[in-house]
């Protein structure tokens, strides 16, 4: 197989499976630690991803290697400009605000309704707070965002903690949770970095920044 003839192959299963994804060019970047020119180029055939790019691909989209470099159907130039026909996509980032709002909303609900009937139960915020946080990891993952799940898992962990304690207060002051927190803290970041990055990609990144810095 000739090389121009892959990088047309190539081009056209970037461009299917992130269309298919939701996603934007920008936010493949991201995911990837390339800028939205860099897709771009891939996306119109004029370069193809390293071996280790292709792996990353096929871990987001969930599909193998072999499946990125195989021809499907036929190759078609991205427009440079989306025609108005074009498939509506959705905004992931204010999905996720919605869903964290929900939670907050359900529990000022429960809060007024108990209030109505002559209770004032402020817990029900210190329940909110793991539970949107939850949902914030939850869709992270499934939008395929997890650039900052370590961050969330260890917030998640120590929200927790948090709850239990202001749960168990004012007849308990189990100060002694926060103990158990810290290396609870400590197990996340170990288990989130367990890998180490192979030298080619700590290069590749290096690299990107500054092609990133002179486009801008």
């Amino acid at each position: 197989m000739q090389l121009e003839e892959l990088k047309l192959i190539t081009a056209s299963n970037i461009i299917n499976l992130r269309t298919q994804a939701g996603m934007t060019q920008a936010e493949l970047g991201s995911l990837l630690n390339y800028s939205d020119k860099t897709i771009s180029k891939w996306e119109r055939a004029e370069a193809i991803p390293d071996a280790f790019v292709l792996k990353q691909m096929g871990e987001i989209f969930g599909v193998t290697v072999d499946n990125l470099l195989s021809s499907h159907d036929e190759w078609k130039p991205i427009p440079t400009e989306e025609p108005e026909t074009e498939q509506v996509s959705y905004s992931t980032g204010r999905i996720i605000a919605i869903a964290i709002v929900g939670v907050w909303t359900l529990a000022l609900t429960a809060f007024v309704a108990l209030w109505l009937a002559g209770l004032i139960v402020w817990q029900v915020f210190v329940v909110a707070l793991p539970v949107s946080i939850l949902v914030y990891m939850i869709l992270i993952c499934v939008f395929h965002r997890r650039r900052h799940l370590q961050h969330v898992i260890a917030a998640f962990v120590l929200s927790l903690f948090v709850a239990a304690y202001l749960l168990s207060y004012p007849r308990y002051h189990p100060w002694q949770l926060f103990l158990i927190a810290v290396p609870a803290e400590i197990i996340v970041y170990l288990s989130c970095n367990l890998k180490n990055p192979p030298k080619a990609l700590k290069i590749r990144h290096s690299t990107n920044r500054r092609e990133t810095k002179n486009n801008g």
